[in-house]
């Protein structure tokens, strides 16, 4: 069994973070409280589910022309590390949140940013760089991909709890660190998938 066809790989990180998630939404814990673990209840999985259910919905699309012989040795080519690699770094945001890393550690929250931005497109890059001929280009895709969801991402964690929060005097400086950890993060993760090609499925 190839690490392609591992589905178990994202289905543990997804039920690992779905656990503790509900600890934190349910559970009157110190470490969770002004986290909005209530939004990220149901945030976090759709957004961990969104990339493989785009993927799929993508190719049932190329294949319903295709043979049954060819869909089934497609099976083998799902992409399970890519979208392991996607969700890891909600798995590891909830857990630096269960061990109370984020209020403890003072550098925890700068390197989530940084290493969590490998992982997320690390994973986007294993899906998407193999369509892109030039490996300047694919560095940057990957990159501006990145830039774009830490944007996003900030803008998620101020609506959900910074607005309301003890965090506003330091809001600005922290969103700027954050976002350039974040594109330097999905840099790093360009350069690791620069020379990816996609594996043939027969």
């Amino acid at each position: 069994m190839t690490l392609r066809s591992r589905w178990w790989l994202p289905a543990a990180v997804l039920v690992l973070t779905m656990i503790q998630l509900a600890v934190g939404a349910f559970a009157d814990l110190p470490q969770f409280e002004g986290k909005g673990f209530g939004a990220r209840l149901w945030a976090y999985p759709l957004m961990m589910m969104l990339v493989p259910a785009i993927w799929f919905a993508w190719r049932s699309r190329g294949t319903s022309e295709a043979s049954r012989g060819a869909r089934a040795a497609g099976r083998e080519g799902i992409p399970w590390l890519a979208f392991a690699l996607v969700m890891l770094g909600f798995l590891v945001d909830v857990t630096g949140n269960t061990l109370d890393l984020y209020d403890s550690v003072v550098w925890w929250d700068d390197a989530n940013h940084f290493v969590n931005w490998i992982f997320l497109n690390a994973g986007l890059g294993l899906l998407l760089v193999p369509s892109v001929e030039k490996r300047w280009a694919r560095v940057l895709l990957v990159t501006g991909l990145g830039a774009i969801l830490a944007i996003g991402w900030e803008l998620g964690e101020w609506y959900t709890f910074i607005r309301h929060g003890t965090e506003l005097d330091t809001a600005y400086q922290d969103t700027l660190g954050d976002e350039a950890l974040g594109t330097l993060g999905a840099f790093v993760a360009g350069l690791l998938v620069i020379n990816h090609r996609r594996r043939p499925t027969s």
